[in-house]
């Protein structure tokens, strides 16, 4: 795409979420073209023709974003991003189209790949503004010799970007952008299959704003000024979040898969595995499960999924140690007052793992006066321990599972602290039959000091 230069250092921080975006689904393990899971694909932020979708179901023409910024008259940059879909046909010697072909140690499978593609516009402030454009149709020929040939050929799209900005009534200066974004590429294939479609669409859109001359709002956590003009935004398909460290406001990232604010890529992560509803951890052990005709399916499928492979297999344990998980915001702990002689223990100190001789409040070596099996802690105005009987009253914040328990009697097993510093009780049912099993095994259900009333003092059999 011809396109113009746009505030490239505000969108830098928005980058890599951005592509995590881009890429979410875009091939999921076993990364093979032949699994099942890799047959519908194109699953976010698919814009399809208008025409289209005006006599089928199932898609959309357009996707909107409403934002809010505070300031008299800003401006924001704008920069669309979004896959466009390219088909790879494998043709053998006799020129037939094959699902699959052997060249050289080497699998060519018939796939369909993505090109990613970008939009910059500059400058857009008060009043409405169209930006069409157009991509172009492309085919081009990559030869393999006496075995055959591929094809790679993109369709033409015809799209537009429509920008408004409104001053809305009120005592503070507030300005709504909406961005829409529309296909309106021909369309005269009624019934024609998915992969047609798509092929015509843009795919995994995604838009990113940055605003000068004013600060935007979250429409997550924002100011009571804002109640009404926050109700009155409107995102269909995709939703706005603030983007950068926590409290700047100069950065939206808006997207077909629901944020929130401030996300961030964890820095254990090495890579994509185009899949951020799952754990890097567990793709990658489930990638070394492979066979080794599976990876080479796999690689011959698609040059980012045989990346994905590549890096897995040379990945030192070092590396998958790191994957293993981090915690952090943890907290020391620190004595926090006395209930019926045993010291209640709250985290309400910053963790520093690299300062010497620290150690995270959960490390039973940290204070050996810590012992969830010995500290009690208030319900109501009693002081409660283990062995203590309680009736269960989960609140309306409570889960549908737990709502069931109301009225019921439990053991109390122990009182914890999360990391939160809030009081947590672990409990057993009286009437579960379960409940050695589940006390064997340390299986509790945890409740609030606010969802229990005090019924009886311990048992003999816990003293």
């Amino acid at each position: 795409m011809s396109n113009v230069r746009t505030s490239e250092a505000g969108f830098e921080r928005a980058r890599k979420v951005a592509d995590a975006v881009l890429y979410e689904g875009y091939v999921l393990y076993p990364y093979r073209a032949s699994s099942a899971k890799n047959q519908i694909r194109w699953q976010f932020g698919v814009v399809a023709p208008r025409e289209h979708c005006a006599v089928e179901t199932g898609e959309r023409s357009s996707m909107v974003t409403e934002v809010l910024v505070e300031g008299a008259r800003p401006v924001v940059d704008l920069k669309l991003r979004f896959l466009r879909v390219q088909t790879r046909t494998v043709h053998d010697a006799s020129g037939a189209a094959v699902a699959s072909l052997e060249v050289d140690g080497h699998r060519w499978t018939s796939w369909d790949e993505a090109v990613e593609e970008e939009l910059d516009v500059e400058a857009l402030g008060l009043g409405e503004r169209v930006v069409p454009f157009a991509l172009e149709p492309v085919r081009f020929v990559e030869d393999l010799g006496a075995a055959g040939h591929v094809v790679r050929e993109r369709w033409p799209i015809a799209a537009q970007v429509k920008v408004t900005g409104e001053r809305l009534d009120g005592p503070y200066p507030l300005v709504k952008f909406r961005v829409e974004v529309a296909n309106v590429t021909p369309w005269s294939a009624p019934g024609a299959p998915r992969d047609d479609v798509v092929r015509r669409s843009l795919t995994a859109v995604h838009t990113l704003l940055a605003v000068h001359h004013g600060r935007f709002l979250s429409l997550i956590d924002y100011p009571e000024f804002a109640t009404a003009a926050v109700a009155s935004c409107v995102n269909e398909g995709t939703w706005p979040v603030l983007i950068g460290d926590e409290g700047e406001r100069s950065v939206v990232l808006s997207s077909p898969i629901t944020l929130y604010d401030y996300p961030e890529i964890a820095p254990e992560s090495e890579g994509d595995m185009f899949d951020s509803t799952e754990i890097d951890e567990i793709l990658a052990l489930r990638v070394l499960t492979l066979t080794d005709e599976e990876k080479h399916e796999a690689r011959g499928t698609d040059e980012r999924a045989a990346a994905i492979i590549d890096r897995v297999d040379a990945m030192p344990p070092e590396l998958f140690d790191k994957l293993h998980g981090a915690v952090r915001y943890l907290r020391n702990v620190t004595a926090g007052g006395s209930v019926g002689g045993s010291v209640i223990h709250r985290p309400d100190a910053p963790f520093d793992p690299a300062a010497p001789g620290e150690a995270p409040w959960w490390d039973p070596g940290v204070d050996a006066s810590v012992d969830p099996w010995e500290d009690k802690a208030l319900v109501g105005t009693t002081a409660v321990g283990r062995g203590d009987q309680v009736r269960l009253q989960p609140t309306g914040r409570a889960d549908a599972h737990d709502m069931f328990l109301v009225g019921k009697t439990a053991t109390v097993e122990g009182v914890f602290f999360d990391v939160d510093g809030e009081t947590q009780f672990a409990v057993t049912l009286d009437e579960d039959p379960g409940t050695d099993m589940a006390r064997a095994h340390g299986r509790y259900l945890y409740f609030r000091p606010d969802e229990l009333e005090f019924v009886a003092h311990a048992d003999p059999a816990f003293e």
